[in-house]
């Protein structure tokens, strides 16, 4: 929401009587003077006119975490363990999943109270990409590689997978690179290829990487540079 907006609403002032206050350098968008009508605001910014306080800002939240198999990608689950379960911060409760992983996959996955920002993260029109370390039940044939390079049609959505690139790496492990988030969507390519998935996890998000250090259920706020990836 524009500044002026946001003025013209909260106080039923209209936008001509907003843009005279921020012209006039009463208003403070996170603690400094504001002079521009059309500055974005939101959730998470403080907003105040002279010695008013308009809005406090809600505190924005950005979690990495190690998903260890077993456990939920779900805020809340009446019989099993969710990924929220294993973050202890005071406002967990508003966080959501910026990209969720099956109950037995493991790896990165991201959590967050900015909408805007997991938007970013998840979205296909994005082209950010996941990378995932699969294994299987069969060796993996060569010519798996084009085929998840060209792409599947997925009957049930009526759709086309995104272009995927499969690295080999052993007779039954490769590195699978997607860049978007179907449903059940590497056991069901693997399926087209006439293998099985046996485990999954997913190493990086963007550029972003699971720490090499971290376990199974570890988790750590996001650095400011890492927010900015997205």
């Amino acid at each position: 929401m524009k500044l002026d907006r946001f003025l013209a609403k909260q106080s039923s002032m209209g936008r001509t009587a907003a843009h005279r206050l921020i012209a006039a350098r009463r208003v403070r968008v996170d603690g400094h003077p504001c002079t521009d009508n059309q500055q974005e605001v939101g959730r998470f910014t403080r907003i105040e006119l002279d010695e008013t306080l308009l809005q406090e800002a809600e505190r924005a939240l950005y979690i990495l975490l190690y998903k260890p198999v077993g456990i939920l990608s779900a805020t809340t689950d009446p019989q099993h363990p969710t990924v929220i379960d294993l973050i202890s911060d005071p406002d967990k409760h508003s966080l959501h999943l910026a990209g969720r992983l099956d109950r037995n996959t493991s790896g990165l996955v991201l959590l967050t109270n900015d909408g805007r920002w997991s938007k970013r993260v998840t979205e296909p029109l994005e082209h950010v990409a996941k990378v995932y370390l699969v294994e299987t039940a069969e060796v993996i044939v060569p010519e798996a590689v084009a085929a998840f390079a060209a792409g599947f049609y997925f009957h049930t959505e009526d759709l086309m997978t995104l272009p995927a690139q499969l690295e080999i790496l052993a007779p039954r492990q490769a590195r699978l690179t997607l860049y978007e988030g179907r449903y059940h969507q590497v056991k069901r390519m693997f399926h087209r290829v006439g293998n099985r998935v046996t485990a999954l996890h997913r190493e990086s998000i963007g550029a972003l990487h699971l720490p090499p250090d971290f376990t199974p259920g570890q988790w750590r706020p996001l650095t400011p540079n890492e927010i900015a990836l997205f």
